[in-house]
């Protein structure tokens, strides 16, 4: 029996405001381990949402097995939050990442790979050739700005269309955008059909809706949810990160820039010689060295050492819930958000 067939034990307020959460088969979560999509996860908890309803997506940046511009530890803080959480997590990514989009040269679009409940899928690949050698631009933009549209967007976009379980069924995506963060977000809609609906195809019958629950949400409220639950963030926010993106995020601040080339000299370097290679800065008007020159490494780098090495290590090996008692507000909850205009 379906959730469009059973009664749940549980009323969402506000029907008027909110999605009658009830009426969902299954609810997927866009997590990439930051504060925003926590908080989603945890409203949707505490409206009383069965957790056997949820689950995890996560997309990984640079591709399954590769590092360059994300965190290192983003990936095993993801699967040790839904471990903590009893959740699963589904990751998904484009074939070669950030680095062989950013590099295509007369190539078609990479092969999606998406997680399921029944394994790995492959999905494209077979596109028409096509060349871009520069890198994503600092725009609100999405189809200029391709590192969200080609590396999160679209890979969901993908898996979802691709699994017939979501068809004939009630999905409901969330994603963690708020209107605090730019002028752009705050036009976006709190609650709409998703990009991959099908609800009115007789043969798919896909119902997919996208909520946006945090949407009106300031940051002073996320950061107190997840105190209330007491989460410990990821490790990028005790080292005076306000936004968890992309360790070498396109939007990154002067002083993200130099704490960049104090804590990853090597990957900063190697970013800096696409940059050569390309003749096509990350910034509109200077080059990564030249941005970090401008900035001043973060104090919270070398005042946490058990964070940065956590940072930076490939698994995170700290709690994921603590006692909220003793939980402390993160050196970066309100600091340089550098993120999409």
């Amino acid at each position: 029996m379906s959730a469009t067939q059973m009664a749940l034990p549980f009323q969402v307020p506000g029907a008027s405001t909110l999605p009658d959460l009830s009426t969902y088969d299954r609810i997927l979560v866009a997590f990439s381990g930051g504060k925003d999509s926590i908080c989603c996860l945890l409203r949707l908890l505490e409206l009383g949402v069965p957790k056997d309803r949820i689950e995890l997506h996560h997309h990984l940046v640079d591709s399954m097995g590769h590092n360059l511009f994300d965190w290192p530890v983003t990936e095993s803080y993801c699967r040790k939050f839904a471990q903590a959480f009893g959740l699963p997590i589904y990751m998904s990514w484009l074939e070669g990442g950030l680095e062989r989009e950013m590099c295509r040269k007369d190539q078609p679009k990479a092969p999606t790979h998406f997680q399921t409940p029944n394994g790995e899928q492959i999905s494209g690949g077979q596109g028409k050739p096509g060349t871009r050698c520069k890198f994503p631009a600092k725009t609100a933009d999405l189809k200029t700005r391709w590192c969200s549209s080609y590396l999160k967007i679209d890979v969901l976009s993908t898996a979802i269309a691709n699994q017939s379980r979501f068809n004939h069924a009630r999905t409901l995506v969330v994603t963690g955008e708020r209107a605090q963060e730019s002028a752009a977000r705050a036009k976006y809609q709190s609650f709409e059909p998703h990009r991959t609906d099908r609800r009115d195809s007789p043969k798919l019958r896909r119902h997919i809706d996208h909520w946006r629950p945090v949407h009106s949400y300031t940051s002073e409220q996320v950061w107190e949810m997840i105190q209330r639950w007491g989460v410990l963030a990821h490790p990028a926010y005790y080292l005076d990160w306000g936004r968890l993106s992309c360790q070498f995020c396109i939007f990154g601040s002067p002083n993200q820039w130099a704490s960049n080339a104090a804590i990853s000299p090597e990957r900063t370097k190697r970013l800096h010689q696409y940059e050569q290679e390309f003749q096509h800065t990350i910034d509109n008007k200077l080059s990564i060295p030249d941005m970090a020159d401008k900035g001043t490494a973060y104090a919270a780098i070398h005042q946490n050492p058990d964070q940065l090495r956590l940072a930076l290590s490939n698994e995170y090996t700290a709690p994921i819930l603590i006692d909220p008692n003793t939980w402390t507000l993160p050196a970066g909850a309100f600091g340089e958000s550098a993120g999409p205009t």
